[in-house]
């Protein structure tokens, strides 16, 4: 609850940037309740509650000390499928400095070594390049379309289906990540050295 004041402004300041792709309440149907949009203690209760029942694992991202973004795992199902799925947003100021592949990379590793999880899913909005770009950088497969999944931003929007097994990262997500930005920073400072030559190198 002592976030609260923080997490106000950071969406304030966001408030342009997230708007395309948020979840919103679809107008109410003649016999279906009036719902609203929950109030911040009220989605800290639902967070809570819901942690409570092992049906989800709710997160906030911090980037040198600072509250830039949420990430939750969402719709925990155990049994024969011992699944969940990812939602995240962060913070324009922030955004393009890795700070949200790492995140997930650090929840999909928790959720497969401690949890238990076996199947993790992230849903992404076709027009949503950045966050397509976080799953594309980390591996995850793309499944296929979900037509009018959700309803983002005023109307039932088609979504993305990318996805990952335990078994596809048994050397974990963000060991994964880290070789592969190690891999981008020596092959950017190759093409920035002065003297050499255009072409393929070895």
């Amino acid at each position: 609850m002592r976030d609260q004041r923080v997490w106000r402004e950071v969406n304030r300041r966001n408030r342009d940037w997230l708007r395309p792709w948020e979840a919103t309440i679809p107008p109410p149907t003649p016999s279906g309740p009036v719902t609203h949009r929950p109030t911040y203690r009220q989605m800290v209760r639902h967070l809570r509650s819901e942690a409570g029942a092992g049906r989800m694992l709710p997160f906030v991202i911090e980037y040198q000390g600072q509250l830039v973004g949420q990430l939750t795992v969402a719709g925990i199902t155990w049994g024969s499928m011992c699944s969940g799925h990812i939602g995240y947003w962060v913070d324009e100021s922030v955004a393009g400095r890795g700070v949200m592949p790492t995140a997930v990379a650090l929840v999909v590793d928790h959720c497969f070594r401690s949890v238990g999880l076996h199947r993790i899913e992230v849903c992404i909005r076709p027009e949503n390049r950045p966050s397509r770009r976080v799953v594309e950088k980390l591996g995850f497969r793309e499944e296929g379309l979900r037509p009018r999944y959700l309803h983002i931003d005023g109307a039932w929007r088609d979504h993305l289906v990318f996805a990952l097994t335990a078994e596809e990262v048994p050397e974990g997500m963000l060991a994964r990540w880290q070789r592969s930005r190690a891999r981008q920073r020596r092959h950017s400072e190759r093409e920035n050295t002065p003297g050499n030559p255009p072409g393929p190198r070895n």
